[in-house]
């Protein structure tokens, strides 16, 4: 039996800190963490809260591999909420993680408990024990002569892991948009990035679509990471493959939420869906 590349992990906060108008900046730690291999980059994990009043979160702990369809017949009152983020940064001695969370007001699960947070608050991760796993969207191919990068700020916190990740000498074409001018950060990298923010509703009518409608590329072939709002997402592959001939296969494409649906609805549809099929 091969053993799976993902595990729960138990955890605590062990600071939150308001890092921008947009985002808090939750720290977490644990004994568990020593297992812990992220791959870098987007490196994708989910996070399980506990409802008020239980001690930790409930999840299938123990059910390797099989987890979703497990967590899925768990009873939605009892199983603990569940949401996807990235990594923002993973330290080892002592062994941390940084996870940076979009604030929208009251209303998202995560968002609210984000903005609460407070030492020795517990939830429960499930991550890869693995570096090498498919948690790791961003993956340009060895042909790649130049990278375009587009995300909200969603997707900021991924952004920063693949600037960061990116070797020296590569071109990158980069596009974020996000709520607050005071959201923009330094964004290290050795690459040779070309780093565009957009602050939305500074610019009437400005977007992340109209920016790289509006952009002249460099020469080669590019590799292409759009993430952030999904149909915003699938209007900027519709744009590189019909008017701008990339190949389709050079871009990584994803949706971090959709307007008018919560995460929430997200999980139902795809519970629905396998039980559908």
């Amino acid at each position: 039996m091969t053993a799976a590349p993902f595990e729960f992990f138990d955890v605590h906060v062990l600071r939150a800190d308001r890092i921008s108008p947009g985002f808090v900046r939750v720290t977490v730690g644990g004994a568990a963490l020593t297992r812990f291999a992220g791959g870098g980059r987007d490196q994708r994990i989910k996070l399980f809260l506990p409802h008020p009043g239980q001690p930790r979160a409930v999840v299938p702990r123990g059910a390797g591999a099989g987890w979703w369809p497990a967590w899925q017949r768990m009873s939605p009152g009892e199983r603990a909420t569940m949401r996807t983020y990235t990594v923002r940064e993973h330290r080892r001695e002592p062994d941390e993680l940084d996870i940076d969370f979009a604030l929208h007001g009251d209303v998202g699960v995560a968002s609210r408990w984000a903005a609460r947070a407070v030492a020795g608050d517990e939830l429960t991760l499930l991550g890869p024990v693995e570096e090498d796993n498919g948690g790791v969207d961003f993956r340009p191919p060895p042909e790649a002569d130049w990278v375009l990068v587009t995300a909200d700020a969603t997707a900021l916190p991924a952004v920063e892991g693949i600037l960061a990740w990116l070797p020296p000498g590569i071109g990158a074409k980069v596009w974020i948009e996000v709520d607050h001018a005071a959201d923009r950060r330094e964004l290290p990298t050795k690459a040779d990035a070309d780093i565009t923010w957009l602050v939305r509703g500074e610019a009437p009518g400005a977007s992340v679509l109209d920016a790289v409608r509006n952009a002249a590329f460099p020469g080669g072939t590019p590799y292409a990471w759009l993430a952030g709002e999904a149909s915003t997402v699938r209007g900027l592959r519709r744009h590189l493959v019909n008017d701008r001939g990339v190949d389709r296969r050079r871009i990584t494409f994803t949706g971090y939420w959709r307007r008018g649906t919560s995460e929430e609805d997200l999980i139902n549809e795809a519970i629905a869906a396998a039980a559908a099929a």
